[in-house]
């Protein structure tokens, strides 16, 4: 970073001359540009990774050492806890009975209760809202995983407290909640109004290994996920802004009572509420740094419009916080790639586009901005099956940290091809003497002979034959689906190429069973002569698809209230979401009926049972490492299952292919070993001739900070976010070529504007024909290019950044973290999935405002209603592409 000052005052001394300026004006403005878009890019924070943070337990647990991974410039996002030195974790049964973790965010300064390990007070805990009131299976004992305490002035056991409980009967009580708002909650903590089993981030079991080690995924929540909690939230003393911060608390339960001998009966499980006053003398907490949840921009600042792909959003997000200060503001919405290409081509004024694929128009102008992959996350953990050797055994209840897929797997799964896929629709029949089998309708008889998912298909087990060792409820909550998005995407249409060009997929495809008998759901075949009376299914899409139109009332339920495949499988709002709910293990399947709900519907019970969850998604490399998710090695052209990596997004870019002005990752044609299939190059496209002079040199700074700073991978805000490859010098060279080819556009729009790109105008590159380009870069359907071919990409914001900036504005107000946007859609304790990530929160009249506009709005790929899920029960039928379109962008918030 040392070398941008004068990289970019060269670069703007040659751009000024071109003009006919003097070199002396040049080197002032560059260096004022230079210096208002250093400090974002250079913080002086510590890096994210070397927050790390190792802390000691005491008394029963003083051998203990927990690592916390990350303890600073914190957002949404996952991090990892480890520990050595324990004991064993032992079980009642299914359940945990002693020695195991639980872990846990709080919000507040020092309780004074261990002036050796500050922390906060135990009432200000996210804590208590485990499903065990709803679900026998849960491991609990009613209260470890609740706030519930047994009252008593001098303690003898766990799980006594010395406060709380006194009025209640026989002294139970519950250990109050107080919101950072000042609202307490003191009686029915575990059905609370701010968190839910739903939404909660709380661990309850975390299972020690037979070595003394352990590991668990912790999710950071930010003020927008828990606003009771508050973390990330501007806090003023003695004159000072800085974000709230918050604790990670540990509770680790023993095998010791309070007089220091072991439990009398291990028959059944000992612990008590980690909040009791007892256990909670045995906590242990990190404190927790969080990125602004405000935003780094001024509010109400003029604004450059960019929409697309969702694989841009968590590098676009980072990027736009450093490229506030030159006093540009760089909006982005995040709307899928297909209905972006189809704005931009009817509004060529609309402004930037990220794409995978070329818009279709001869003068757009694309520049490579990120390398990307769709990937297939996973939460796994092993449940060995009874009689499993010893090996599987002792490490039964750890998670599994990669499996092999096929095209032909995938396949399956997105077909709904498993016999408990399409849920219930194979029953089993016992006659008169006692004899099983299995009967399904006519149209279903195919699922009869199928796997019941995953784990038992055999295709499954000849690349992971630890899963024969392994057991797991195959419903469409575990292994028999893939968590997808809502709409159409180029992920999709990439996860479906990949599919295509493997020919024992294409086979499984048309109705050609795999070599263990296993056919595809008639609803998704390829075959016509296996036609439901539904039309052909066309693998070349871009979408998943829920074909099967099977619907079934549930027992007990109101017969007219039928679940369909949107609610044995609901989609998620976007890939973000799904690693999300992947890293809660929540598959949102609303799979009992809640007849106290008003209206009485179907809900999910929640995250699976600890121990034995299973849970698959396709999403993005990015949102995969901000979650913690486990990603699949895919089978790539040359027969290896490769890891998404940036060595392997790097290698599969190389073999690219031009089509439509841009290069695409073909699967077909990743034919190095170290190739990674599902690689994606994104683009940002512009039309140059319908945007104005100054928008025009908005949208070019922005590249090349881009493909400039915005390549360094870090942390801090303006760097590239974890889980992008960075772009190689070839590529960051084509780009800048194409931001000097948008900047220096000749024959735009005749009138200008100060607050976006203008409209209606259009305009002639310079020398007439569409393949003329002044400056050099990428025209679309020509594929040709031109300009300087050596020159280094700028390390640099040029003057182009700050075209229309007025007045210097103060760096952002924290100094690293991966800036990733907030969730900021409005997200209630209720219903954590309703998101749009990057729309700002509109008022009920702007709302229905919206609404009313919906039949009206342009550009839109038609796409029919569907019933979402919403966590804790319900469903709405909405179409997110067109709300998308209807809400205005915002300046960037970090993603708390």
């Amino acid at each position: 970073m040392k070398g941008a000052p004068r990289t970019g005052l060269r670069t703007l001394k040659r751009f000024l001359l071109r003009l006919g300026a003097g070199a002396a004006i040049g080197a002032l403005l560059g260096a004022a540009v230079t210096q208002a878009a250093q400090p974002a890019a250079a913080g002086t924070a510590a890096p994210a990774g070397g927050s790390a943070v190792t802390v000691s337990g005491r008394g029963e647990f003083k051998d203990m050492r927990f690592t916390v991974s990350q303890t600073r410039q914190l957002t949404s996002q996952a991090v990892t806890v480890t520990w050595t030195g324990g004991v064993p974790t032992t079980f009642a049964g299914t359940q945990f009975n002693t020695d195991f973790v639980q872990i846990m965010q709080c919000w507040g300064d020092d309780d004074g209760t261990v002036p050796a390990n500050p922390g906060p007070s135990r009432t200000q805990c996210q804590y208590g809202a485990s499903p065990t009131t709803d679900r026998a299976s849960w491991p609990g004992n009613a209260r470890d995983d609740t706030r519930t305490i047994t009252y008593s002035a001098q303690p003898a056991n766990y799980g006594q407290d010395d406060q709380y409980g006194s009025e209640g009967a026989f002294g139970t009580g519950e250990v109050p909640f107080k919101s950072v708002d000042g609202t307490v909650i003191d009686t029915g903590t575990q059905n609370n109004a701010l968190f839910s089993y739903n939404t909660t981030n709380e661990i309850d079991f975390a299972r020690t290994g037979a070595d003394g080690t352990g590991k668990e995924f912790f999710e950071t929540q930010t003020a927008l996920e828990a606003p009771h909690l508050g973390c990330g939230d501007p806090v003023t003393k003695a004159g000072v802004t800085t974000p709230r911060s918050c604790w990670l608390v540990i509770v680790p339960q023993g095998h010791l009572d309070l007089d220091g001998k072991p439990y009398a009966d291990r028959t059944q499980v000992n612990a008590g509420s980690p909040v009791s006053s007892t256990n909670w003398k045995n906590r242990i907490a990190v404190k927790l740094g969080f990125n602004p949840v405000d935003s780094s921009c001024p509010l109400g600042a003029s604004e450059r419009q960019t929409v697309g792909s969702e694989l841009a959003a968590d590098a676009m997000t980072s990027w736009q916080a450093a490229l506030c200060p030159t006093g540009t503001v760089y909006g982005y919405t995040e709307i899928g790639e297909p209905d972006a290409r189809q704005r931009l081509i009817d509004h060529g004024d609309s402004g930037l586009a990220f794409t995978a694929k070329g818009v279709g128009v001869s003068d757009a102008v694309y520049a490579p901005v990120n390398l990307s992959a769709a990937v297939i996350g996973f939460t796994i953990e092993r449940r060995a099956k009874f009689g499993a050797p010893e090996s599987e055994t002792k490490i039964s209840g750890t998670k599994v940290e990669s499996i092999n897929l096929t095209p032909r797997l995938v396949a399956k799964l997105l077909t709904e091809s498993y016999r408990n896929s399409v849920w219930d629709v194979v029953k089993t029949k016992t006659d008169s003497a006692g004899n099983n089998t299995l009967v399904a309708p006519p149209a279903y008889t195919w699922a009869k002979t199928n796997p019941a998912g995953l784990i038992t298909d055999p295709d499954f087990l000849a690349y992971n034959p630890e899963f024969a060792d392994l057991s797991v409820s195959e419903t469409p909550a575990t292994d028999t689906d893939l968590i997808t998005a809502l709409g159409h995407s180029d992920t999709a249409a990439a996860v479906w190429a990949w599919i295509d060009a493997d020919k024992d997929a294409r086979k499984f495809l048309a109705g050609i069973p795999d070599p263990y008998g296993m056919t595809v759901n008639p609803y998704y075949s390829t075959n016509p002569d296996l036609d439901p009376g539904v039309p052909i299914f066309d693998p070349h899409r871009d979408d998943y698809p829920k074909s099967d139109p099977w619907c079934e009332a549930a027992p007990n339920a109101d017969p007219n209230a039928e679940q369909c495949m949107t609610d044995f499988h609901p989609y998620v709002d976007d890939m973000h979401e799904g690693a999300l709910h992947t890293r809660r293990a929540d598959t949102l399947w609303k799979s009992t009926w809640d007849t106290l709900g008003n209206p009485p519907s179907y809900k999910s019970p929640g995250p699976q049972p600890v121990g034995s969850r299973f849970v698959l998604t396709i999403t993005d490399a990015a949102s995969a490492a901000r979650y913690g998710l486990q990603t699949a090695k895919l089978l790539n052209a040359s027969g290896t299952f490769t890891a998404p990596t940036a060595a392997t997004l790097t290698t599969a870019a190389a073999d690219a292919t031009t089509s439509g002005g841009v290069k695409v990752v073909d699967p077909a044609k990743v034919t190095a070993k170290n190739g990674y299939p599902l690689t994606e190059l994104v683009y940002a496209a512009v039309r140059p001739a319908k945007l104005t002079a100054a928008a025009r040199k908005d949208y070019a700074g922005l590249l090349r900070y881009a493909v400039g700073p915005g390549q360094v991978s870090g942390s801090q805000p303006g760097e590239l976010p974890v889980g992008y490859a960075p772009l190689t010098p070839a590529l960051r060279q084509q780009a800048t070529r194409a931001a000097t080819t948008i900047a220096t556009w000749k024959g735009g729009p005749a009138h200008d504007t100060s607050s976006g790109p203008a409209g209606g105008h259009s305009g002639k590159p310079s020398g007439g024909g569409a393949g003329s380009i002044d400056g050099g870069g990428t025209i679309g359907g020509t594929g040709t290019t031109g300009g300087p071919t050596g020159a280094p990409a700028p390390a640099g914001p040029t003057p182009a950044a700050s075209a229309t900036a007025t007045a210097a504005h103060p760096a952002p107000s924290y100094g690293g973290g991966k800036a990733l946007a907030a969730t900021s859609a409005g997200d209630t304790p209720a219903d954590p999935a309703g998101r749009l990530r990057y729309a700002l929160p509109i008022g009920a009249g702007i709302g229905a405002l919206a609404f009313a506009a919906a039949p009206f709005a342009g550009g839109a790929r038609p796409t029919l209603p569907l019933r979402v899920p919403l966590p804790g029960g319900g469903a709405i039928s909405v179409d997110p592409a067109r709300l998308r379109r209807l809400l205005p962008t915002r300046p960037p918030t970090p993603r708390g």
